[in-house]
């Protein structure tokens, strides 16, 4: 990696920490809170591509681990990983890579549906699919019941996925990262 893209991905990884300066909003039926940060992944995936994308949310679960409070509400330290949000967690890489893969093999015809599209699958999908099973484990409920409590996030994480959508096709026109 050149010294650029390790700037890049330190980049994004505060990006998210800073994410988390926005209080976050409880979820009564399930233990994980509503927070800014889900956009992180997003962004780092359309902007950065699949290895810087994935890179930054990687070293921002370092950070976590190492005792950062950089989760919102100040939350930081390995045992987040062991609580209902903790899925989550670790799917934001694979999110981040699955957004930047797929943006990369359609960056020359990136239009905001198909951004839109990709950020959808990679940032809401992907991530439910791993964070979901991880609540209705840690929390001892079943994958039903999870899910139920899951559909209160729907509604912000398509609407992150909007702005990721826009700002990555922004940042495409005015200053491409991404290399065809």
């Amino acid at each position: 990696m050149q010294t650029k893209d390790v700037v890049y991905v330190a980049l994004f990884a505060a990006l998210t920490a800073a994410l988390g300066v926005v209080p976050p909003l409880a979820v009564p039926v399930i233990a994980v809170p509503i927070t800014a940060q889900s956009i992180g992944p997003m962004l780092a995936g359309g902007i950065l591509g699949a290895k810087r994308g994935g890179l930054a949310m990687v070293l921002m679960l370092v950070l976590i681990a190492a005792g950062l409070p950089l989760l919102a509400g100040g939350r930081g330290g390995f045992g987040v990983f062991l609580g209902p949000s903790g899925g989550f967690l670790f799917g934001w890489p694979i999110a981040a890579f699955v957004i930047g893969w797929l943006v990369e093999r359609t960056w020359s015809r990136l239009t905001f549906l198909r951004a839109l599209a990709i950020i959808l699958f990679g940032g809401v999908v992907v991530l439910y699919l791993i964070g979901v099973p991880w609540i209705a484990a840690v929390a001892q409920i079943s994958i039903v019941q999870a899910t139920m409590g899951a559909l209160a996030f729907v509604p912000g994480d398509v609407a992150k996925a909007v702005i990721a959508a826009l700002v990555t096709l922004v940042v495409k026109r005015a200053y491409p990262l991404i290399k065809p």
